[in-house]
């Protein structure tokens, strides 16, 4: 997963910070260092810890994504160069071919600090511990280039130290950075399997629509064709709209990173209850009204969401389960606390349990109506019919 823009730009940054501050390391250790009066040997060992210095920066210096494989691998060989030079140093001086000067190269100590950084918080898992022990024992043994003296081993505990604390850093971002990748596949997640639920109380309310249209123009196709005409330009919009959503769903749960910042949920509310209305009654024999009691506007998303896919199952199951219904009754209403929903029709036929074809809509609700902490209750009305009530909290809370 690529970073964002923003935190690029503070890499990139941070990044410019650390070659500044390395140049600088590189002059301190150029005008102090044992660049002189060496033997060609020595002077090449010199040579090559500068080029080291310079090394680490192909490793540090890119914008590597987790589980990077080549950070550890160029962590590993640096490392290990740096580690070769460093014994390369000592047996010269054993050999008397080198006398140790007091300096052992900042630039390197830093370049290779970044380095088990950078391997610690992006490196592949199964190399990145070994290349990150190679480049801690490398920015361990560097001060050991200087002398054996005891101000030199302890400047080699300190960055053995620093080192440590480098992979610590990189160790701890690296969870907190897993952590947040987990948590927004988890919320993708839910917001897939939401956007299924949603996308079955849509097509189910649209196919429900085109069969009762395709049934009356049946039985109006020989007194009246006109009307036939229009049914089936109405079948052909809601086909359409249909399949519209059918293949956004597939594209969403196909690649839910193609478009991440396109919303994964149809985003109708309250305020489109008046056109659902109004395609309910062009399809079905029985009027549906609408009831508001109170201001609609500022409500929660998912309050409004939620209520709209309520008022839409009510819809559907009336169509398709109470043909003898007169009418269809949509009461909305706003307390201080709740937002109340009610679906009713007056159908004669006896319903005592909820429609078993449409059992999904109305088990998909009740999880959504119970996870804003609401309620819904969907059952025959005291004077006959069938009623479907939720009553959903104004207040931001979430039941898990």
């Amino acid at each position: 997963m690529n970073a964002p823009r923003h935190r690029t730009w503070w890499v990139r940054l941070g990044q410019l910070a650390g070659l500044v501050a390395m140049a600088l390391l590189g002059l301190f250790d150029l005008r102090f260092g044992d660049f002189h009066g060496m033997t060609p040997a020595a002077l090449l060992l010199t040579l090559a810890r500068m080029g080291l210095a310079a090394a680490t920066v192909l490793v540090w210096l890119p914008v590597h994504r987790t589980g990077s494989r080549r950070a550890p691998v160029l962590a590993l060989l640096v490392g290990a160069a740096s580690l070769t030079v460093s014994l390369a140093l000592g047996a010269l001086h054993t050999a008397g071919s080198y006398v140790l000067s007091g300096n052992w190269g900042l630039a390197e100590s830093a370049g290779l600090m970044a380095v088990v950084f950078v391997v610690a918080r992006w490196g592949a898992p199964r190399i990145a511990p070994w290349a990150a022990v190679v480049a801690g024992l490398a920015v361990a043994a560097l001060p050991l280039r200087a002398g054996t003296d005891s101000v030199y081993v302890i400047f080699a505990l300190l960055q053995a130290l620093a080192a440590v604390g480098a992979a610590a850093g990189g160790i701890y971002l690296r969870v907190v950075a897993t952590g947040r990748d987990r948590a927004i596949a988890l919320v993708r997640a839910e917001q897939r399997a939401e956007f299924a639920r949603d996308l079955h109380d849509f097509i189910a309310h649209h196919v429900t629509g085109i069969v009762v249209q395709a049934q009356g123009a049946r039985f109006v196709a020989e007194q009246d064709p006109q009307r036939v005409i229009t049914a089936l330009e109405q079948i052909e919009r809601a086909g359409a709209e249909t399949m519209a959503s059918m293949r956004r769903m597939v594209g969403i749960l196909r690649d839910p990173d193609a478009a991440p910042d396109a919303p994964l949920a149809p985003l109708a509310g309250v305020a489109d209850l008046a056109p659902l209305l109004e395609g309910f009654n062009g399809t079905a024999n029985a009027p549906a009204r609408l009831h508001v009691d109170g201001a609609l506007d500022g409500l929660p998303v998912e309050v409004s969401t939620s209520a709209y896919r309520l008022v839409m199952e009510g819809l559907t199951n009336a169509r398709q389960h109470a043909p003898d219904a007169r009418s269809v009754d949509v009461f909305v209403r706003r307390t201080p606390d709740w937002l109340l929903v009610r679906v009713a029709d007056d159908g004669a036929a006896a319903r005592t349990s909820p429609p078993r074809r449409h059992g999904y809509g109305l088990v998909g609700l009740t999880e959504r109506v119970r996870a804003l902490g609401g309620t819904i209750t969907a059952g025959p009305g005291v004077t006959g019919g069938w009623v479907l009530d939720a009553a959903l909290p104004l207040q931001r809370t979430v039941v898990r």
